[in-house]
């Protein structure tokens, strides 16, 4: 690391925080005029709202750190191409490959930076977050969706018509074992209700279907009291939990999801490959925008944030469509978060072979 490698490093860092802090008060003063009457109406204590903001901040910047890093690398290279310094610094024998070498190290340090905060600190930041929101700003659901679904084992699925949180009351129950093709029980229940502190199901109006080789038994009951390994909140689908749990609780959640014959597992999918691909976006949007504000033009640091912010516009556009895509048309989610990148990479790559003829 040489002085001209500190100095732009140095630049780099200070612009990058700078921006986060700017932009994350705005979209905290945003949020903040969004969710006031909720917060009134529902008398949320001050420390408990600082608490929030405290969650929100990382949250915003990790879902905008591509945006954070590009507006960075051009606001301040362009400042330096606008003062004739970086025409000082390749006029005096520094190659343009040399000259990257400081942008590479800083785009590196951040994005490695991003990755551990993808994987594990904003999740746990997250956590806190929606748990706010849960008690504060948005009131849980008093119903599941109708003709729920769940497999809990290899061979033991249920289903319920839909399930009342007030009254905790499932409707229209049915548990079933299947042993390959084949149906060895069934047990069908009017309504059930849920102990929890037990952590068993009481269920009612019981008529239960026995299969045993080829003779088949039927039996009726008032009630009866099982165990079943899932709980009431288990039947509704709630995507926003993907963001509070940390990479290896994901992977778990997945596993357990996939079992369970969840339809949008793409969602996990496209959340878990996210919190790798984004900072190696980050990286790349670093290169575009060295090549991009390196050289000076007229119209100096306006007209190259204004093309930084177009780009960014069409890398979240193209983020957005792919991940789209995915969740409702089956684009594999692991290509679906990188199209984006190599899309942008070939970019970065061809402004760089320009660079250097």
């Amino acid at each position: 690391m040489k002085k001209l490698d500190w100095y732009i490093v140095k630049k780099f860092w200070a612009t990058f925080f700078f921006a986060i802090m700017i932009l994350a008060i705005i979209a905290c003063v945003i949020d903040l005029s969004e969710k006031m009457e909720d917060f009134v109406k529902n008398k949320a204590p001050i420390m408990a709202i600082l608490n929030y903001f405290k969650n929100f901040i990382p949250h915003i910047s990790a879902l905008l750190f591509p945006l954070f890093i590009f507006i960075a690398t051009i606001f301040f290279t362009s400042k330096l191409a606008y003062k004739s310094e970086v025409i000082a610094i390749l006029a005096s024998g520094v190659s343009f490959q040399r000259f990257l070498r400081p942008y590479i190290i800083g785009a590196v340090s951040l994005s490695l930076l991003s990755l551990w905060a993808n994987h594990f600190m904003v999740p746990n930041a997250n956590k806190q977050r929606l748990a706010f929101e849960g008690t504060y700003i948005q009131t849980a659901s008093n119903n599941t969706d109708r003709n729920v679904h769940l497999r809990l084992s290899k061979d033991l699925y249920v289903y319920v018509m839909n399930y009342d949180f007030r009254l905790n009351t499932g409707y229209h129950f049915t548990a079933e074992i299947v042993d390959s093709t084949k149906l060895k029980y069934k047990i069908y229940a009017d309504h059930i209700n849920y102990d929890s502190i037990k952590k068993e199901y009481k269920l009612y109006e019981v008529r239960i279907r026995y299969n045993d080789a080829d003779m088949e038994r039927f039996r009726i009951i008032p009630d009866t009291i099982m165990k079943f390994p899932f709980k009431p909140r288990d039947l509704e689908e709630d995507e926003a939990v993907k963001d509070a749990l940390t990479t290896p609780q994901l992977n778990k959640l997945i596993a357990r999801e996939k079992l369970r014959g969840r339809e949008t597992l793409n969602f996990y999918y496209i959340e878990k490959h996210r919190r790798t691909a984004q900072p190696f976006a980050g990286f790349i949007l670093t290169m575009i925008g060295v090549c991009i504000a390196s050289r000076k033009i007229r119209g100096g640091s306006g007209l190259h944030l204004a093309i930084g912010i177009c780009i960014s516009a069409l890398y979240i556009m193209a983020m957005q469509f792919t991940t789209t895509f995915s969740t409702k048309a089956g684009l594999d989610p692991l290509l679906a978060v990188w199209i984006p990148n190599f899309l942008f990479g070939t970019v970065a790559f061809y402004l760089y072979r320009r660079q250097v003829r």
